[in-house]
């Protein structure tokens, strides 16, 4: 299957070109321009990253909540000035995620791009992978993704600032995300793995983030997306889903029940795509990959649209040819075509 016919491929070349301009970026744009192209980025870019060309949503949201909202209610002052900010974040955030909706995180993040290659070095070495998490454990998992963006993201930040809880909870996801350790690691930098003995908030922080970029980097050779499942992004981004302009659609047939290769071929285990009679499947934890469109077998019955039309859609012979590509990169034996005799 030639390269620029598969879409997986393609996604993989647009994510390699997204991870070298969001962490080398300012090299090439100047590091004052990297400073002012948003700063509400809709990916885990991180700020901590020396050469970003920009950074993410969740770093202006955590400190503006720590550091002005959580003041000003603190001091009786709360007034539109203080909004202001955090309006132009989400303003700015909105305006972006409507051009592309979920799929900044299946196409652009640098860290999902990193879990994604990860994966493939863990086919390659053969190692015992768990493509399909059990169900039971899936619906465990969710509700995790949104427990960050509400207490590491916010509400944290905001006690913060209010004075409730010690001044090293004012942006607690930045100190665990395992993006600000992959980044700066990517850029050069050394100074991110590291444990932080100043004060016993600061050290369990360091640890956490430590940890859990450790597990990051095990589990995504064994299973797929491990840390997708649980950010705090992603939750952000089912917030708006709605309204961005990238959809996932699908044209319920009967032989959908019988199927289910889609929600096989679904990094996130979303199970419901192929039984959901829905129009609109996008899920609160799809990143818009694609690939259940890749691998539906029916003609049209599943597409991404983009502003209600169809860019990519499934069919028979795009399905055949991307079964016999994905079994020659597993490196599963194919079975050689019937010869009929002449």
């Amino acid at each position: 299957m030639p390269f620029w016919k598969n879409l997986s491929v393609i996604r993989k070349i647009v994510q390699l070109l997204a991870f070298v301009f969001l962490v080398y970026g300012s090299v090439v744009v100047g590091f004052y321009s990297a400073d002012k192209l948003s700063g509400a980025f809709p990916i885990l870019s991180c700020a901590y990253d020396a050469k970003t060309a920009d950074y993410c949503v969740l770093i202006p949201l955590q400190h503006q909540f720590g550091h002005r909202l959580g003041p000003a209610l603190s001091a009786g002052m709360f007034s539109l000035s203080v909004m202001l900010p955090i309006l132009t974040t989400l303003g700015t955030f909105f305006i972006l995620f409507v051009l592309l909706n979920k799929a900044f995180c299946g196409w652009l993040c640098p860290l999902g791009f990193f879990q994604e290659v990860l994966g493939m070095i863990g086919q390659k070495l053969r190692l015992n992978r768990v493509e399909s998490l059990d169900a039971k454990l899936v619906d465990r998992i969710r509700p995790v993704k949104w427990l960050m963006l509400g207490f590491l993201v916010l509400l944290l930040p905001l006690a913060s600032g209010l004075g409730f809880v010690a001044p090293e909870l004012g942006d607690p996801f930045c100190k665990i995300c395992p993006s600000r350790i992959l980044t700066s690691l990517a850029a050069g930098q050394l100074n991110q793995p590291y444990i932080d003995t100043s004060s016993a908030g600061y050290m369990a922080l360091s640890i956490i983030a430590d940890t859990m970029f450790g597990l990051i980097l095990v589990l995504s050779l064994t299973m797929r997306q491990p840390f997708c499942r649980i950010c705090p992004m992603l939750a952000l981004h089912a917030v708006f889903k709605k309204v961005g302009l990238v959809k996932l659609s699908k044209k319920y047939t009967p032989r959908c029940d019988k199927c289910g290769l889609c929600s096989k071929a679904c990094p996130m285990d979303i199970r419901e795509i192929h039984t959901s009679k829905e129009k609109d499947i996008l899920f609160p934890d799809c990143t818009l990959c694609g690939r259940c469109v890749e691998f539906c077998p029916d003609k049209d019955v599943m597409s991404l649209d983009y502003a209600m039309i169809p860019i990519f859609s499934s069919s028979p012979q795009y399905f055949k040819q991307r079964n016999l590509a994905q079994r020659i990169w597993e490196g599963k034996k194919v079975a050689p075509r019937k010869i009929k005799d002449a």
